[in-house]
């Protein structure tokens, strides 16, 4: 499990909760009357996902896709591979591309114009968490629950080498090797 010498709480779950219902609230006015397909990417973002879903009070479809561009390292190796695809026709739908945490952007760079080229009515992101000065390429993010300083991050969704994901509270890393 996690090893409290080496990890700090960074977010506890109520501070989660507040952040996760502003985005919740956001959506909600904002696709009043709209129906959104969400597109949770696999693995991080499904807990956050569950969360936001349940705040939500608009028309939803929930699809998942996986990518990977970091593999069992700590940092991005900038290539991005389609593990798991959407099945769902999107075409003229609103679509939210929902992510636990947004690093370098590559990954959500690529799966935003992928799925932009598919003719939906609009496609936007929606992270939990934003390291802004990790972003090596632009990617258009509408709804940001918090930006953080360039730290590594586990539990509620976020993981090292696939564990801690079922955390739920958000720790950062004291000593990053």
């Amino acid at each position: 499990m996690l090893d409290e010498k080496n990890f700090t709480k960074y977010l506890n779950r109520h501070e989660i909760d507040a952040v996760v219902q502003s985005l919740a609230n956001q959506i909600n006015r904002d696709y009043d009357g709209k129906e959104v397909v969400l597109i949770v990417v696999l693995k991080g973002a499904i807990v956050f996902a569950a969360d936001l879903a349940r705040h939500l009070k608009i028309n939803t479809e929930i699809e998942f896709v996986r990518l990977s561009s970091y593999g069992r390292a700590k940092t991005s190796s900038g290539t991005v591979t389609i593990l798991k695809d959407i099945h769902a026709d999107i075409r003229g739908k609103h679509l939210l591309i929902l992510e636990e945490i947004i690093d370098s952007g590559r990954t959500l760079k690529f799966l935003y114009e992928r799925l932009k080229g598919a003719g939906p009515a609009s496609v936007e992101i929606v992270t939990l968490l934003d390291k802004t000065s990790k972003r090596v390429v632009d990617v258009p993010v509408k709804y940001v629950g918090r930006t953080i300083d360039d730290q590594f991050l586990v539990g509620y969704g976020l993981d090292l080498e696939e564990h801690c994901r079922n955390l739920p509270d958000v720790y950062y890393l004291k000593y990053p090797n």
